[in-house]
């Protein structure tokens, strides 16, 4: 015979109390209209402890001598990581056709060939993989020194990137030719290929830990797509600020196609490309941007 445990019901002090205390960590941001989605994925995590109402569990978060390991928990309940990859082609053809080539003609005048692309709420690895699939397929990088650093605050998505083996789901706007060349198969899956899982470091990290943040370096793309969507303004303001001070001078911030800086921030250049429009952190003048 198999027993259900009732849902328990969040007090709106309680919703208040656990709200506050994951918009402080991290700067995701629940409406009061959210309330329910709070309760509902949360309501497992109660039952996992044995606990009978919300506060206990704020209890058990703020001082339990497991609560980190509880709020990794909380952070994979609350998170959607919804991904495949070359997601958003147009912008890719942008990145590939017209940024990529902007930033090698700006570094060949100084003999500078390297390159720091960041993936921020990189979910399950998709994307940081597919940026190392396009350079790879572009010669004029292929004497490069390429970083890619793919950074998610959930590490049950990290666990999946780090293991780059993906289903049928990811490969939805694949280029047959892209699967052939970088993928083989393992049980009726698709694992990625050595010499683009070289060119990618998969990291844990909260964009809200901005020591930590700080210790990325600077950065000549962001890619940061259909993530600051759940952030509030101040949190969306912190966070562009941090990938401001992380671009070197001329650096490129690429968004997802629902979001924009408008009422956020006026540090960045709005540029149009052929395909797409893409933040530019702009030039300053009477520095070395080899020492930024």
């Amino acid at each position: 015979m198999i027993f259900f445990s009732p849902d328990i019901n969040m007090t709106d002090e309680e919703f208040r109390l656990l709200r506050d205390f994951v918009y402080q960590y991290c700067g995701l941001h629940f409406t009061p209209e959210s309330k329910y989605l709070l309760e509902k994925r949360l309501n497992k995590r109660l039952q996992h402890h044995r606990l009978k109402n919300f506060k206990d569990y704020y209890y058990l978060l703020r001082y339990s001598q497991h609560k980190d390991q509880e709020l990794t928990e909380v952070i994979d309940a609350l998170t959607t990581n919804e991904t495949y990859f070359f997601r958003e082609d147009f912008q890719l053809k942008t990145f590939t056709q017209e940024i990529l080539p902007e930033i090698r003609a700006r570094k060949e005048k100084t003999g500078d060939k390297r390159l720091r692309i960041w993936s921020a709420g990189c979910s399950s690895g998709e994307e940081p993989y597919t940026i190392a699939m396009l350079l790879l397929g572009m010669p004029a990088f292929h004497d490069w020194q390429i970083d890619i650093i793919g950074t998610d605050i959930s590490q049950r998505v990290l666990q999946i990137a780090r293991k780059g083996v993906y289903g049928a789901s990811s490969f939805r706007a694949t280029d047959s030719n892209y699967q052939r060349r970088y993928f083989s198969e393992v049980d009726g899956k698709h694992r990625v290929a050595d010499n683009v899982k070289s060119l990618v470091t998969i990291s844990h990290l909260n964009l809200f830990d901005a020591p930590r943040v700080t210790l990325l370096g600077k950065m000549d793309a962001i890619f940061c797509r259909n993530v600051i969507i759940y952030f509030d303004q101040a949190a969306k303001k912190r966070v562009v600020e941090s990938f401001h001070d992380r671009l070197r001078p001329e650096g490129f911030l690429l968004l997802g196609h629902s979001e924009s800086l408008m009422n956020i921030t006026n540090a960045f250049v709005l540029r149009h490309f052929t395909n797409d429009m893409v933040y530019q952190r702009p030039a300053l003048s009477g520095l070395n941007e080899d020492r930024l």
